[in-house]
C-alpha cells in the first residue's frame, strides 16, 4: 500500500466521521427545536386560557366585591370607587415588584427550555 492510498483511505474515512456527525447533530436540533417550539405553544396556550377564566373570575368578584361594599356603605358608587382604588394599590405593588416578578419568570422558563 502506498503512502498515497493510505492518505487517501484516512481522508475517506474522516470524511465519512465528519458527515455521520453532521446528520447526528442536524437530527438532534431539529428534534431539540421541536420540543421547544411544542413547549412554548403549549404554555402560551395554558397562559391564555388559564389566564382568561382567571381574568373573568376576577372581574365577576370585583363587581360583587364592589356591590357588597356599596350596600353596606349605603352608595354603590362609593363601593366600585373603592374595589377600584384596591385594584390600584395592587397594581402599584405589583409595578414596584416588577424586577422581582422579572427574575422569577426567567427562572422558570429557563428550567423549562434548557433541562
Amino acid at each position: 500500500m502506498s503512502l498515497i492510498d493510505s492518505i487517501s483511505e484516512t481522508n475517506a474515512k474522516a470524511s465519512d466521521v465528519g458527515e455521520r456527525y453532521f446528520k447526528t447533530s442536524y437530527e438532534y436540533y431539529k428534534l431539540k427545536i421541536f420540543q421547544q417550539l411544542s413547549i412554548s405553544t403549549s404554555l402560551i396556550f395554558k397562559i391564555v386560557i388559564i389566564g382568561g377564566l382567571l381574568l373573568i373570575g376576577l372581574s365577576f368578584s370585583a363587581i360583587a366585591l364592589a356591590f357588597l361594599i356599596g350596600k353596606a356603605l349605603e352608595s354603590y358608587t362609593l363601593g366600585f370607587v373603592i374595589v377600584g382604588i384596591l385594584f390600584l394599590c395592587l397594581s402599584l405593588i405589583a409595578y414596584f415588584l416588577r424586577k422581582h416578578i422579572n427574575n422569577y419568570t426567567v427562572k422558570i422558563l429557563s428550567e423549562k427550555f434548557f433541562n
